[in-house]
């Protein structure tokens, strides 16, 4: 399998994190087969892409297929189910950029090298932005060879770091979202408890912003809330699912984690209550709902 510009790729999953990533991939000059189960997400990309009717017909001439669907039962159907693993040639890399359980990444592996391919778990972070930017952190899982055949694939995407063996990145990943989702709820009661006392929201956010409470979440999402911005970049049943998966593996680890569980049920609550499509910053808003109090707006202070 070539690694150069001349691969051609097979790209399952033309979403909010997909559509960036083929749009950088095919501005790096690589040849690509595109698939996703509602096909109109495919036609901007029709003039510089073939468009395949199914996973199978996707990848059966690949020299790398990319996986970025929605969550493990999504991944599970498409590359086993509606056999794509099945119709790849001898030696394809298989990629899968998802965020799916552990487990079902090391499985998927053992079914892809049963197949003459070789596998990498590679979830990302950074969001919709860092996607069309291409500057996601990509955490990947697998042997060193394979990844590094896959460096000229990650480079227009972001930057690659090796976790260990595949199943690997999964953890990573699930490492990194229980960071976000915690840290989430822990910027919205801030910012909550700063403004419902009198203080201007947005004023804190930028005095915390240089001090040790200072990170990205505050930075971008502190933003978000502050605008009532919630727009997905990322989905909050996205986000329940990635917290899902957490306490999952913590409890096959024997592992109790109360603050990612608390943060779960916030989340379980939010797309209850109908925001399941909102930006995970939404959390603001079960916050808000708990309370009976909103946070105001920027320049404002709180409002009731």
């Amino acid at each position: 399998m070539t690694t150069t510009a001349t691969a051609r790729i097979a790209f399952l999953g033309i979403g909010l994190m997909g559509a960036p990533m083929t749009r950088n991939l095919l501005n790096a000059g690589f040849s690509m087969t595109l698939w996703n189960r509602t096909a109109a997400k495919c036609e901007p990309f029709s003039q510089e892409a073939v468009l395949a009717t199914s996973p199978a017909e996707a990848v059966a001439e690949a020299d790398v297929v990319i996986t970025m669907l929605e969550n493990t039962d999504v991944v599970e159907q498409v590359l086993v189910g509606q056999g794509a693993i099945e119709a790849i040639r001898p030696d394809t890399l298989v990629i899968d950029m998802s965020s799916v359980t552990p487990t079902v990444a090391r499985r998927h592996g053992k079914l892809v090298e049963a197949q003459g391919g070789h596998y990498i778990d590679a979830p990302v972070s950074g969001g919709t932005v860092g996607a069309a930017e291409g500057r996601l952190s990509i955490m990947a899982g697998g042997d060193e060879t394979s990844i590094a055949r896959a460096e000229p694939v990650f480079a227009p995407l972001g930057r690659c770091t090796r976790i260990g063996p595949v199943g690997s990145g999964q953890l990573a990943k699930l490492a990194n979202q229980a960071i976000v989702g915690i840290t989430i709820g822990a910027v919205s009661e801030a910012l909550l408890l700063a403004a419902k006392g009198g203080a201007d929201p947005a004023a804190v956010r930028e005095a915390l912003m240089g001090g040790f409470a200072g990170s990205r979440i505050l930075e971008l999402h502190g933003q978000r809330m502050i605008d009532r911005d919630f727009a997905p970049g990322a989905p909050a049943r996205i986000q329940l699912k990635d917290m899902r998966m957490i306490l999952d593996e913590a409890r096959a680890e024997g592992l109790t984690l109360p603050l990612a569980q608390q943060v779960h049920n916030e989340y379980l609550s939010l797309v209850a209550n109908g925001h399941s499509d909102v930006d995970h910053s939404g959390l603001l808003l079960e916050l808000e709902h708990l309370n009976g109090a909103l946070m105001g707006s920027i320049g404002r202070g709180p409002k009731e």
